[in-house]
């Protein structure tokens, strides 16, 4: 077969795309692509039968009924189908929780519990919050996140974050000791929101309850922050300040409402917490995380644009 008939017979076969539907808003039959395409010589001969007026009503309904797409993301969404379901589509409408305004909303430690604080050898993640994005930028990454490798497959070659990345964006420790974080169940939740943050077991239980588990809301840490300030309790309101600053930053998962209460345990001897390797814990969730949150169940990044 020579280039010119091919060249010639796809010529014809794109410009008689979309005429079986055209064909058939006149007739009121649907005619398939198939019988249109088997004769394209004489496909252009049905066109000239049909009057001029008719094709353009139809191809004015035609383009009506194309769906305008998504704004920073695919203009059809004909192909891809499932794009209002991936979480990319979440970043452009504005529904991505950036957990950089909980952080500023509670600001930084009373003095009677800063030097606490800046012991542990937290404190940079204080100032490491942001609130916005660039969404373009966002979008990209997570759209390239693939949790078979746990980095981003770009055009010049793979990217990934790495503990030197946390070495420098967060300024946390990378060598130091290991804590094993295992599983709690409810009850153990509670007697440990008790012993470590102060509050009544009939509180603890109440909020483990709404959360469903051995998890507290954010909101709720804070109030037992400032109810501790205003007891002057000052070993607790530092606990309940690390939980909400972990639970914004480190830690942070997809409910973009709850921290689990299980990283109370590494509070508990604040002598101690400076001893861990608080950076190879972060990179750890985080790569777990993404690996979740970049599939199109899941609606929310989460805090997790600290170190994008």
């Amino acid at each position: 077969m020579s280039d010119g008939f091919c060249g010639t017979h796809l010529q014809i076969m794109v410009r008689t795309r979309g005429l079986g539907r055209a064909l058939g808003q006149v007739t009121g039959r649907v005619i398939p692509a198939s019988d249109v395409q088997d004769d394209p010589v004489e496909a252009p001969a049905a066109v000239e039968d049909i009057p001029a007026d008719i094709l353009v009503d139809a191809g004015v309904e035609a383009a009506e009924d194309q769906p305008q797409g998504f704004p920073g993301g695919p203009s059809d969404p004909s192909v891809l189908t499932a794009y209002a379901d991936h979480v990319a589509c979440s970043v452009w409408t504005g529904e991505l929780s950036s957990h950089g305004r909980k952080v500023h909303s509670l600001g930084r430690p009373v003095p009677a519990i800063e030097g606490l604080i800046a012991g542990t050898r937290l404190s940079p993640l204080i100032a490491c919050s942001v609130d916005t994005g660039d969404q373009g930028l966002l979008s990209a990454f997570v759209e390239r996140w693939h949790q078979e490798t746990s980095s981003f497959h770009l055009p010049v070659g793979e990217l990934t974050i790495t503990l030197d990345d946390v070495s420098s964006l967060l300024h946390l420790p990378v060598i130091g000791d290991f804590h094993a974080f295992e599983p709690l169940h409810v009850d153990d939740a509670v007697q440990m929101l008790v012993d470590l943050l102060m509050v009544s077991p009939e509180s603890a239980r109440v909020e483990t309850v709404q959360c469903r588990g051995p998890y507290v809301r954010l909101q709720w840490v804070r109030d037992i922050y400032q109810r501790r300030c205003q007891a002057g309790h000052w070993t607790a309101a530092a606990r309940a300040y690390l939980l909400h600053l972990l639970g914004c930053t480190l830690f942070a998962n997809k409910s973009a409402t709850n921290v689990h209460v299980v990283y109370l345990e590494a509070l508990r001897d604040l002598s101690m917490t400076e001893r861990y390797a608080w950076g190879v814990a972060a990179l750890v969730h985080m790569y777990d995380q993404l690996n979740d949150a970049s599939m199109s169940h899941s609606r929310q990044l989460g805090g997790y644009i600290t170190l994008l």
